[in-house]
């Protein structure tokens, strides 16, 4: 590939009316000497998303809209990317906070590492308590476990990276982005880049601040699909499954089974049982207590007994007893 490929910037794009123009504004901002263009899939939105969309298209000539009727984020990427025909594919999201030498990176490290996709680290960052808590615990291998693209890392091949900096060959070799995965299918689309022979590459230096969820109830539904979707991954590739995606199913069978043994030991006096099932709850109860007071989230730490619990239970819930839906 040569030094300055031409690429394509893709965005899914569903009611975005308070941010898209911010972020389109930080995409023409980048410091990349090549051609770029900006394809927004916009979807049917219940706000103005769509008007500004297309006032948008008409100030700058390398921004164009696509229709994803759909709405789903899977088919707004595929819509997007077949719109353009640039060397290179980088996907971003309407929220994602992304720097000026992101793309410029992206491609230099295409280009020396040989990879088929290359990304960096999903560095949430809250704004408000609950936020900032959240996003302590996101960015903590005891709340999400050890993946680079959340704790930070060393560069090197991974399983997956946040968002993507893709060579065309590569999407096309794989056939997209599989439109029946609502949800994980960067996850999904990685593993096939690697299953055909393609190398996904870790970068330290490609670094985009994500807002988190700004409330529990929403923190327990996003990982609640997480839990769900990563079901669906592992029943459709049954290699992938590993210690760590269990952890959290494994916990709420623990945690019940606890219950369930303090419960049948008071009822019939029986002490012994009480005290096993107290193994599980102290257990977590320490490991939650432990990792809050050595997280670096100041006076927000004080929530992270709280968000590392919703976030752990709703991702093994919804691995669980979740069923994906197209």
């Amino acid at each position: 590939m040569n030094p300055l490929p031409s690429v394509a910037i893709v965005m899914p794009v569903l009611n975005e009316e308070e941010h898209l123009e911010s972020a389109i504004q930080r995409l023409l901002a980048q410091d990349y000497q090549g051609d770029m263009v900006i394809a927004l899939a916009v979807a049917p939105s219940r706000d103005r998303t769509e008007v500004i969309a297309a006032e948008l298209a008409d100030r700058h000539p390398s921004v164009r809209v696509v229709a994803n009727p759909s709405g789903k984020t899977p088919s707004a990427l595929n819509a997007a990317i077949g719109a353009t025909t640039s060397e290179v594919v980088v996907r971003v999201d309407g929220h994602a906070l992304i720097p000026s030498d992101y793309i410029r990176i992206g491609v230099e490290t295409l280009n020396r590492t040989g990879a088929d996709n290359v990304g960096g680290i999903m560095a949430a960052s809250g704004l408000t308590p609950m936020q900032k808590a959240i996003a302590a615990a996101m960015t903590s291998k005891f709340g999400v476990g050890g993946a680079a693209f959340h704790v930070g890392g060393a560069e090197g091949e991974a399983l997956t990276v946040y968002l993507g900096c893709f060579r065309r060959t590569a999407l096309e070799r794989v056939g997209g982005y599989d439109e029946s995965m609502v949800r994980a299918q960067d996850w999904e689309m990685n593993h096939r880049i690697r299953e055909t022979g393609g190398k996904v590459w870790f970068t330290p230096e490609m670094v985009v601040t994500y807002r988190p969820r700004s409330s529990l109830s929403d923190l327990a539904q996003q990982y609640f699909g997480y839990g769900t979707w990563r079901r669906e991954v592992a029943r459709r590739y049954h290699e992938t499954i590993s210690l760590r995606y269990l952890a959290a199913p494994v916990l709420v069978i623990g945690l019940v089974l606890g219950l369930f043994l303090i419960l049948i030991g008071a009822l019939a006096s029986q002490q012994f049982l009480v005290w096993i099932g107290l193994i599980p709850l102290v257990g977590y109860f320490l490991g939650v207590i432990g990792a809050s007071v050595i997280s670096k989230a100041g006076r927000s730490g004080l929530l992270l007994p709280i968000v590392f619990p919703v976030m752990h239970i709703s991702w093994g819930i919804g691995f669980l007893i979740g069923r994906a839906k197209s």
